[in-house]
């Protein structure tokens, strides 16, 4: 299945955070969209591999996705090596994206720096007609490298190189975001409190948005680094 926008993630929820609302947008416009995620997230404090997994299946039906699989890399200690970046090389050219959106460059979490360098890494190799990958039928697939590669913004503030107007899209990111039941604020849930589990960091995720929407003079917004200038025609179709 060939995709418009492939969004990778260190860890379940890493995409439903931080670019799941620029994916709502584009799958409103009718653009195939899907998420390829690294690990299972095992080592998270709440919750399990398991229940993670079901949150995910939760959150790709309600962002439309059209392609959701997990590489069952090992959570905190993936490398940015050959035997980790074969299986991602494999799954972009399974699906051939236009553009690719990944992990923040540097982030609180070491799993989110490492992923953005493997995601970049095996974009590029995966345009290489002598590195060997399988497909599902255990035949050759063929070179693909993305036009675009652009990292997310996680939990440390990062000035962007542009900001996507998501405000229509708003109440489907954050929908996103509470699929994830185990690992967000939730008073009906029991479980050992997180950075990531208090009130706190849910208005945080809604301050971040409101931040990057302010600075391009819409509601809700979120931000992107690249690693190249952005080229365009027409300077009057910039906001």
């Amino acid at each position: 299945m060939k995709l418009d926008i492939l969004a990778l993630g260190a860890h379940p929820d890493d995409v439903e955070m931080s670019c799941s609302g620029t994916l709502a947008v584009a799958a409103a416009a009718g653009k195939k969209i899907g998420v390829v995620d690294f690990t299972r997230g095992e080592l998270g404090t709440r919750g399990t591999a398991a229940t993670r997994a079901e949150e995910a299946a939760a959150a790709s039906v309600i962002l439309g996705l059209s392609a959701r699989e997990n590489l069952g890399l090992p959570d905190g200690f993936f490398r940015n090596e050959r035997e980790h970046q074969l299986p991602l090389i494999a799954a972009i050219r399974r699906y051939q994206p236009e553009v690719v959106l990944c992990n923040a460059i540097r982030d609180r979490h070491p799993d989110h720096g490492r992923g953005a360098q493997l995601a970049a890494d095996a974009c590029f190799l995966a345009g290489l007609r002598m590195i060997e990958t399988l497909g599902d039928d255990g035949q050759p697939q063929v070179p693909w490298r993305p036009r675009n590669v652009y990292h997310y913004i996680q939990d440390r503030a990062i000035v962007p190189a542009f900001v996507v107007d998501i405000s229509a899209h708003w109440e489907t990111k954050w929908a996103s975001i509470q699929a994830y039941k185990t690992q967000f604020f939730n008073p009906d849930l029991d479980g050992p409190s997180t950075y990531l589990s208090s009130q706190e960091f849910s208005k945080f995720m809604e301050a971040r948005a409101r931040e990057f929407g302010h600075m391009i003079g819409v509601e809700f917004g979120e931000g992107f680094t690249t690693h190249r200038p952005i080229g365009v025609k027409d300077v009057m179709e910039l906001i």
